[in-house]
């Protein structure tokens, strides 16, 4: 059986060490155009913060592992076609520029996702970087080291996360973006707050609701005019969202609008000789049971292995994703599973909300932290659709406990009262998850 996979980041990673765990004879060649794989780009700004001093910790394999394990690895290789009628690959070596056509049994189309790049005036400056693979990390740890001043255009999960890093190491931060808020896909305007306070406590200018317009190069740097003003600056990073790596295959196998393959839950696409993972491909999106483009690294992973499990019979079920992220910005644990009460109702999902703070342990403590919670839930079934936390305390796992809740589509109900430890250097007779749950009882009793 020959299998070929496309790309080599975390779904292609895993993916090739599951097809050789469950099947050490497959021919299994992949083609990856960089000359790295399984870089953990959510590392990135940990790097150039100075929180991680050595970034090959960043990667969990390279060429050689897997070449151990019995895959043919060619780095450096550009597959330019996909003929899934022949099943043939057209590739290029990116070194010497020979093309070869090679024919597969199984594809694997693990390729990952690109940064968005308007076409906006200027944006082909030297000076407007982007923030995604090793090289971009590489770029911006040099480049960063003679510029005083740095805009972050973008004020999702990367760039906010760019935006507090190179705060902490001396420069003068910019964060543009064209939303009102920081992070409104994942987090209400009461959690948003806070965030948007510790960045001007910390000397973050924000420039949000703003839409850029231009980039101009000056004799000592950059100009960036938004519509409402423009702003001076040495370096400029895009971090406004990403689109699948998908054309190899458009007009082959079902694609979502955006391009994302959509899949079985055996991540099969249309086409049953062709798996997709990760970045290049939707997810089943538990609370809402559609498909959504969610590129994170813990879908990919995952996804990497069903497909691995499932090739050449359907085996594991994909068990789909709530989208649990999560960041720790200037001290607080920031964290969110699931809808967001806005992006419910733009879903057309039925749904309401409750936003409580409590302490996460007792007063007669010597110290404790409020935390700031959220709880999204259908007010029909009581089903729970999402929810979110702030605080200094670690309040990271409380966001996989809603996780598994929204997976098993468990009610406030049941969160209210499910059997959570009770100690007072940990919390309450009551968890402050279960305090949130009944705070939507006493809403829904109303």
């Amino acid at each position: 059986m020959k299998v070929t996979v496309i790309g080599c980041t975390h779904a292609g990673t895993f993916a090739i060490k599951q097809i050789l765990a469950d099947h050490p004879d497959a021919d299994v060649t992949v083609y990856e155009r960089n000359d790295n794989i399984s870089f953990l780009s959510c590392g990135i700004a940990l790097y150039l913060g100075g929180q991680v001093a050595d970034p090959q910790g960043l990667f969990y394999s390279n060429p050689a592992e897997l070449t151990k394990l019995g895959a043919n690895v060619q780095m450096n290789h550009n597959v330019l076609a996909v003929d899934s009628a022949a099943k043939t690959v057209t590739v290029e070596d990116l070194t010497t520029h020979e093309q070869t056509t090679s024919s597969y049994d199984k594809l694997v189309m693990t390729s990952g996702s690109w940064p968005v790049v308007p076409k906006i005036p200027g944006i082909d400056s030297a000076k407007v970087k982007l923030c995604k693979n090793w090289n971009h990390a590489q770029t911006l740890f040099e480049d960063a080291k003679d510029a005083k001043r740095i805009t972050v255009i973008g004020a999702g999960y990367i760039g906010a996360e760019l935006a507090e890093a190179y705060s902490t190491t001396g420069h003068d931060v910019t964060l543009i973006d064209a939303q009102d808020r920081v992070m409104p896909k994942y987090f209400d305007a009461q959690f948003t707050d806070v965030i948007e306070q510790d960045y001007r406590d910390h000397g973050v200018k924000l420039a949000l609701g703003e839409k850029v317009a231009s980039f101009q190069d000056t004799a000592d740097g950059l100009t960036i005019t938004t519509d409402k003003g423009s702003y001076d600056t040495d370096l400029a990073i895009l971090c406004i969202g990403f689109r699948p790596n998908t054309g190899l295959l458009q007009g082959q196998v079902k694609m979502a609008p955006n391009g994302a393959i959509l899949t079985d839950d055996y991540m099969r696409s249309s086409n049953p000789d062709i798996f997709a993972a990760g970045d290049s491909a939707a997810v089943h999106y538990n609370p809402t049971h559609k498909n959504a483009y969610i590129p994170l690294a813990t879908n990919a992973v995952r996804q990497g292995i069903l497909v691995g499990k499932n090739l050449t019979k359907p085996t594991v079920k994909y068990m789909g994703t709530q989208s649990s992220s999560g960041l720790a910005l200037y001290g607080r644990t920031i964290v969110s599973t699931g809808l967001t009460l806005e992006a419910a109702k733009l879903q057309g999902v039925d749904a309401d909300q409750v936003i409580i703070t409590d302490n996460y342990r007792p007063e007669f403590m010597p110290t404790t932290e409020p935390v700031l919670m959220s709880l999204v839930f259908d007010p029909t079934t009581k089903r729970i659709l999402g929810g979110a936390l702030i605080s200094k305390y670690d309040v990271s796992q409380s966001a996989n406990t809603l996780s598994v809740c929204i997976q098993n589509e468990n009610t406030v109900d049941d969160l209210a009262m499910v059997d959570m430890l009770f100690q007072p250097n940990f919390d309450r007779p009551f968890n402050y998850l279960n305090i949130l749950a009944q705070a939507a009882q006493a809403k829904l009793a109303n």
